[in-house]
């Protein structure tokens, strides 16, 4: 069987924190920004944290060696 390779899109996107946590950049902040709130501009500039569902997946493709 030859290795699992990690999907390079993913990990460029995601990273995991030292407790296992799937954080990612909050979209819509690249264009269009004077009609947007600066609350809402100010909340998209922070990273999330991924829901522990969505996060299993993200992880696998990441961390595959």
């Amino acid at each position: 069987m030859p290795k699992m390779k990690s999907h390079r899109g993913a990990k460029k996107r995601f990273s995991v924190t030292g407790s296992g946590k799937v954080k990612f950049k909050h979209a819509h902040l690249r264009h269009c920004l004077e009609q947007k709130q600066t609350t809402t501009k100010r909340g998209l500039r922070k990273t999330g944290i991924m829901k522990e569902c969505d996060a299993k997946v993200v992880r696998k493709m990441i961390l595959a060696n």
